[in-house]
């Protein structure tokens, strides 16, 4: 019986790695067996990268927050969530932030009334 090689489903594994290398340097985007080192690596880059940028976000929501408070009001960050937990005011960081960049009018009627 003679050997087969399956030439279709290897031919197509092989496109699909190389399409995904695209825009790599050199051997990288080319070499089979390169490429495929490159696009394993760079989906575990893109795996905690997913991650990371939910962190990421979250801290910039914070210092936004922050700075907001600091200008309408006389507390920091974690008096202020503090107080925004014990009125029973359910916002969210996203929302907080967005408030203190584009509404700061919004933003500092919800720092009076924590205050108050």
């Amino acid at each position: 019986m003679p050997r087969s090689t399956n030439a279709v489903s290897s031919r197509r594994r092989r496109k699909k790695i190389l399409k995904s290398a695209k825009g790599f340097y050199g051997a990288r985007s080319k070499v089979y067996t390169v490429a495929k080192n490159a696009v394993e690596k760079s989906f575990s880059y893109a795996f905690s990268g997913r991650k990371r940028r939910k962190r990421d976000f979250k801290s910039l929501w914070i210092q936004r927050i922050n700075a907001g408070i600091r200008k309408s009001g006389k507390m920091s960050y974690s008096v202020f969530m503090k107080k925004l937990s014990d009125k029973k005011i359910k916002l969210n960081r996203k929302f907080l932030s967005d408030f203190s960049m584009n509404d700061p009018k919004t933003f500092k009627k919800i720092v009076d009334y924590i205050i108050s």
